[in-house]
């Protein structure tokens, strides 16, 4: 299985410091998130794509010298223009029947990685109370996913996506134009892919953004070991 990394944002509500870093580069507990990432991901992972922008010579040299993946590739994304855009900017390089594909800036425990891997096709959702700052997932009756809708204005609990998703390779097959936001959002894959077969949801033992400083920081004492390292 190959899996994308979306590795090229500018991480601005985390500068100063990612000025001068990209953000899937920065440290927790001494190793970049990066790493925590490729360390998470299953054994059905044999080749990794990272797509880069910012500062993208960093993450070509971290890659090179990490021992998680011998084979990997990069592929500039150019003018960001979202996360559909990025993904789709992979399509040449992918090689596996199924793909899995990451937000490169957060904790995604290694276990829920596990069981994505396994689906046809699906999505990582977690609980949250603040629905309003989240893409909410809908269900239909038999559990799998309805839809995505960005931060719809519902009473807590609900359901959130993570950014973790599994796509089968003819994913490309669909056409995504530009959302209200001027952007091509990978959600709309996965609104297309649900309305035309099965689409698991898999709910989240760990997930953990790594969205300011203060998340940031509060990752630096959580027990991210046993959570984030995949049996191999």
């Amino acid at each position: 299985m190959d899996a994308v990394i979306l590795a090229a944002g500018l991480g601005t509500r985390l500068r100063p410091h990612t000025l001068t870093t990209p953000k899937p580069l920065l440290k927790v507990q001494g190793r970049p998130i990066l790493d925590w990432t490729l360390g998470a991901l299953p054994r059905d992972v044999i080749r990794v794509i990272v797509v880069t922008h910012y500062l993208a010579e960093q993450v070509d040299a971290y890659l090179r010298t990490q021992t998680h993946f011998k084979d990997w590739v990069t592929v500039p994304q150019g003018t960001p223009q979202g996360t559909g855009d990025a993904f789709r900017k992979c399509r040449s390089q992918i090689r596996s029947s199924k793909i899995m594909v990451l937000n490169g800036d957060d904790l995604f425990g290694a276990a829920d990685l596990a069981t994505l891997a396994a689906c046809p096709a699906g999505v990582i959702v977690t609980q949250v109370q603040e629905p309003k700052k989240f893409g909410i997932a809908f269900l239909k009756p038999d559990g799998t996913l309805e839809k995505l809708v960005e931060k719809p204005e519902l009473p807590a609990p609900q359901l959130a996506n993570t950014g973790a998703y599994l796509f089968p390779a003819d994913v490309f097959r669909f056409e995504i134009g530009l959302s209200k936001r001027g952007e091509y959002e990978i959600t709309d894959y996965v609104s297309q892919l649900a309305a035309a077969r099965p689409f698991h949801v898999v709910r989240s033992t760990f997930w953990f953004p790594i969205g300011d400083e203060a998340a940031w920081n509060a990752a630096q004492s959580m027990d991210l070991a046993s959570v984030l390292t995949a049996e191999r």
